[in-house]
């Protein structure tokens, strides 16, 4: 009898260790959920303050202030760092398409995305106030560069 005793309080301990375990690891999966949240709300914030930049730096070289080839650089700089951080975005599929797309046009076509730097401000400024005709906008912008570079 004192044999049963012992095996019914390994038993008991065994089910209470498996309630405590069990309940932390609901927390630490709630605390993970969390924070890959918190994080993707970071990386669209980032993405968001990055195109920011992008129109800063396309209404400044369109005013002509400072070396505009300097001006040009930030562009293609605050722009690839958009394309960056629109990648980590798990929700943004069509959107990284055609902020790659635009990425792409800034950086292989400089003279021809020179002379549509105010389509592609009014784009991205219509992107910034969550506009859906932002992204349209974008796309028609990449559709009028001439890729064979003519």
């Amino acid at each position: 009898m004192n044999q049963e005793k012992i095996m019914k309080r390994r038993m008991i301990r065994a089910i209470v260790l498996f309630i405590f375990t069990f309940i932390a690891m609901l927390v630490f999966i709630g605390l993970y959920i969390d924070e890959t949240k918190r994080t993707q709300e970071t990386y669209v914030a980032q993405y968001k303050d990055n195109l920011m930049h992008v129109s800063e730096d396309i209404t400044s070289y369109l005013n002509n202030e400072g070396d505009l080839d300097m001006r040009y650089m930030r562009i293609v700089s605050d722009m690839s760092s958009a394309n960056s951080f629109a990648f980590l975005v798990e929700d943004y599929e069509k959107e990284k398409v055609t902020i790659n797309q635009l990425n792409a046009c800034v950086i292989k076509y400089p003279e021809q995305t020179k002379q549509k730097l105010p389509e592609l401000k009014t784009a991205i400024d219509d992107i910034l106030a969550n506009l859906d005709k932002g992204y349209k906008e974008a796309d028609d912008f990449v559709s009028s560069i001439d890729k064979k570079g003519r």
